[in-house]
């Protein structure tokens, strides 16, 4: 048997010679030293988004997962209240108004994009026997806040995050690029 050897790397954030971007590439740089050495890949992000403005609302839909017997006894109709949290995410802020997307601008949106499916049984709304977990739910709505921002809001640039919460211990997110 393999054993492995452990490293320990110690970089100081409190060292007023290396900024945030010098420390994260030091790091990146020693993460892929150590994933070239290893089985399994490491992916790391080189971009943070430190901007973020979230915005909430809620729906209610009914649906089935086609008594597919994965799902138990939610295979059968049944419905969900849902609360939907969206964030905006970007690098920067926008010149002039020193916001990540007008706050009234994103609410109106993520409503408009939620009364498509609000009081609707998912069923009808994808009659071709999707499955329509909260997961899937989390990417549908992003597309189509996607396509409404590129359409109504030309100053945002970034990635929105959405998170559909099933309850107060359960939820699904999806995050994606504008």
């Amino acid at each position: 048997p393999r054993v492995a050897q452990t490293q320990t790397y110690h970089y100081p954030l409190h060292n007023p010679h290396l900024s945030m971007l010098s420390f994260l590439n030091i790091l990146l740089a020693v993460l892929v030293s150590l994933a070239a050495s290893a089985s399994t890949v490491v992916v790391v992000a080189a971009e943070r988004l430190p901007f973020t403005l979230g915005v909430r609302d809620s729906l209610m839909i009914a649906h089935s997962f086609h008594d597919h017997p994965a799902f138990g006894p939610a295979g059968g109709m049944h419905g969900a209240t849902y609360t939907c949290d969206v964030e905006f995410c970007s690098a920067h802020l926008v010149d002039g108004t020193n916001w990540v997307i007008d706050i009234g601008k994103a609410s109106d949106i993520l409503a408009d994009v939620l009364s498509l499916f609000n009081l609707k049984n998912l069923d009808e709304v994808f009659p071709n026997g999707e499955m329509t977990t909260t997961e899937f739910m989390c990417k549908v709505i992003h597309d189509c806040l996607v396509q409404r921002i590129r359409e109504d809001v030309a100053d945002f640039k970034g990635e929105i995050r959405v998170k559909l919460w099933e309850s107060h211990k359960a939820w699904a997110s999806f995050v994606g690029e504008v």
